[in-house]
């Protein structure tokens, strides 16, 4: 098995929020040993000497929808593993099968979205299941236990009986449920909750439970008395309290919204990744679609832009899970990997320390889909790590000043997993031998 010493850095200790100097002594995929700065180092394996830098664990994304194609710009992020919220399981096999020190990052996935009828991406198809029936609802559940879903999503037009035949299924086996609800005319967060979900993406449905009657697809006008730029604190303090009782748990995705809002003027640093990702046609040219109705997308996020902020921090200060997550690729320019630095940033900025929006992204999340052995820098967890050139806890902004990053073990220099990313022609063929075959087999 490698071996690897990484010495003279400043470990950034997560769980006990310290940092000190020292060093990593990795053997294969896993930390071996924390070395402390007065003790003896082992000689003769493969040293890197960190000298003036800054060790985090490797970041996780808590929303995504990864691709093959921009697999590897996640990891030259210094986002080592992602939970994929929706998509096809059997579609991503390749990803999830990989061995745990290939620059691809680690993949916790559902499997297709379950949605009420009509279907808000259409009627079912590999990436979706419509149905208003709760004993389909559960057929299907057990359909996607048995190909790998590490959890279930439902989408916002799920009716309520089925929204809890699907919680009801998923508990039998001992999956979290999750749900998107930022459309949904008839389910609320609290709905929601009381039949059994915990995870709520973009902290959505709490609009719904807040103002009775109100969602982005009825006349906006009757609503204009709210004042969407301040939200009611009270209020969402009082949801927020009532949501702790089911332990639910929040994937805000502040950076979705903060980028439709701030165009033309968007986040968008320039480094060797988002360089990398402006090369390619996915999803460059999904994101240019969009600019061709960014005014229609800024009304709709508008409502909810700062709302989310609101309930994110203030669910956090009662002792609730929230964790960070971009949705990627969706929308505008939320970069593969790259994004979810802004998100950190969004994290510090409605009032998170930096450790604070750095546990968002490491152990907090780790914990919150127990996954033990990743989101902190100890002995015996997997050698998933990043070298920062400077101080996150300085300023958060510094997440994204990569020097190399270690994942299950192996050392990689940025340019290096970028070159390992495939051509968008061999990602289309396999994307495409996929769908033929899903639509032979299940085709009527």
């Amino acid at each position: 098995m490698e071996k690897l010493l990484i010495k003279n850095g400043t470990i950034i200790d997560v769980v006990n929020e310290v940092l000190f100097i020292g060093a990593i002594e990795v053997d294969g995929n896993k930390i071996k040993r924390i070395i402390k700065q007065d003790e003896v180092l082992p000689e003769g394996i493969e040293t890197i000497d960190a000298k003036g830098k800054y060790i985090i664990p490797g970041l996780i994304d808590m929303h995504c929808h990864i691709n093959e194609g921009f697999a590897p710009h996640f990891v030259a992020s210094g986002v080592t593993t992602v939970r994929n919220t929706a998509g096809n399981v059997l579609l991503l096999n390749n990803l999830i099968q990989k061995p745990d020190s290939a620059p691809i990052p680690r993949v916790y996935a559902s499997d297709r979205m379950i949605d009420g009828s009509p279907g808000q991406w259409g009627p079912t198809s590999y990436g979706n299941f419509v149905t208003d029936d709760p004993e389909e609802a559960r057929e299907e559940v057990r359909r996607q236990v048995e190909v790998g879903a590490r959890f279930i999503k439902l989408y916002g037009w799920i009716k309520k009986d089925a929204m809890a035949a699907a919680a009801d299924e998923a508990k039998k086996f001992g999956l979290e449920v999750s749900i998107d609800l930022i459309n949904s005319k008839d389910v609320t967060a609290l709905d929601a909750a009381k039949a059994g979900v915990t995870w709520f993406e973009h902290a959505s449905g709490f609009a719904q439970e807040l103002y009775k009657g109100w969602s982005p697809l009825v006349e906006q006008a009757e609503w204009s008395h709210i004042n969407w730029e301040e939200p009611d604190q009270e209020k969402i303090k009082e949801l927020c309290e009532k949501m702790l009782e089911y332990n639910v748990k929040l994937c805000p995705t502040m950076v979705l919204f903060d980028q439709a809002m701030s165009f033309p003027n968007y986040w968008s640093p320039k480094n060797k990744v988002i360089q990398s990702i402006e090369n390619r046609k996915s999803p460059v040219e999904y994101w240019k679609s969009h600019e061709d109705i960014i005014d229609v997308i800024k009304e709709s996020n508008a409502i909810i832009n700062n709302l989310t902020k609101a309930i994110a921090k203030t669910y956090y200060d009662m002792g609730g899970t929230v964790v960070a997550g971009t949705d990627t690729p969706a929308l505008l320019y939320t970069y593969p990997g790259m994004a979810l630095h802004r998100e950190l940033e969004i994290f510090v900025e409605i009032g998170f320390t930096e450790m604070e929006a750095l546990q968002a992204a490491t152990v907090n999340a780790a914990k919150s889909i127990n996954l033990d052995d990743i989101g902190s820098i100890q002995e015996g967890k997997t050698a998933d790590l990043v070298i920062l050139h400077e101080n996150p806890l300085e300023n958060i902004m510094h997440t994204k000043e990569i020097d190399l990053v270690v994942k299950g073990g192996k050392p990689y220099k940025q340019e290096e997993i970028l070159r390992s990313a495939p051509s968008e022609e061999e990602v289309n063929r396999t994307i495409q031998a996929f769908m033929e075959e899903w639509e032979g087999i299940h085709a009527n």
